[in-house]
């Protein structure tokens, strides 16, 4: 079975985005648009309005082994349809 949403990424810009219906998941790599917006409608009982994807690298790093690969992983900004909230990035 593979895992569509892993976690919430929750920054500081991302709680910008989230004000204005927008919020950032950590995805697998092999999820796709309608998966990941059929996966947030029936895990938070909302309606999402657009799924935008995109894969990031994270920097090459030094070891005595000399540099190392970069890992790849996909988020997700989900724009949830107007005058609904997740209560999950809410509070702290």
């Amino acid at each position: 079975m593979k895992t569509i949403i892993r976690s919430p990424l929750i920054t500081e810009k991302n709680t910008t985005l989230a004000e204005a219906g927008v919020y950032v998941f950590e995805v697998g790599m092999d999820a796709t648009k309608p998966e990941i917006k059929k996966a947030i409608e029936a895990g938070f009982s909302v309606k999402v309005q657009g799924v935008r994807t995109v894969i990031c690298r994270n920097d090459m790093k030094y070891s005595k082994f000399g540099l190392t690969k970069p890992k790849k992983w996909k988020k997700a900004l989900v724009k949830l349809a107007d005058g609904q909230k997740l209560s999950l990035f809410e509070g702290a």
